[in-house]
């Protein structure tokens, strides 16, 4: 039984995303070069997952010559809420309160973090 993804993007896709976030635009070899920095990886298995962004609305293309130039065709922001949106749906029944619980009460929030968050929210108040 295959198992259904919490997300619509798998960690690869994520990251290959990342990476053309990061380089504003990129051909496949440029975002392969900068994952070989960690881990071993085809050259057609970035082609093909750039391939299926695109086809998804992530990422858009032109052709340089033979080269396809790939670029965001959605800002982080974007896709990052639609993302927590879904999993907020999917994990925590659709409660804003129960995610951030989870999120304040995780071994990897510390003092800092906390007081920023505190800060935003303080923030967010005075807007609204």
């Amino acid at each position: 039984m295959m198992k259904k993804s919490l997300t619509p993007l798998g960690e690869t896709e994520m990251e290959v995303l990342h990476h053309v976030w990061d380089l504003g635009e990129a051909t496949v070899k440029q975002v392969r070069k900068r994952i070989l920095e960690s881990r071993e990886v085809a050259y057609t298995t970035i082609m093909t997952v750039m391939k299926n962004l695109a086809e998804k609305g992530y990422l858009k293309y032109r052709k340089d010559g033979v080269t396809y130039v790939y670029s965001p065709a959605q800002e982080p922001e974007s896709v990052q809420s639609s993302l927590i949106k879904d999993l907020m749906t999917k994990v925590f029944k659709g409660s804003p309160k129960q995610l951030i619980q989870t999120l304040v009460k995780s071994d990897d929030m510390n003092a800092k973090d906390l007081e920023e968050i505190k800060h935003m929210i303080d923030n967010m108040e005075d807007e609204v």
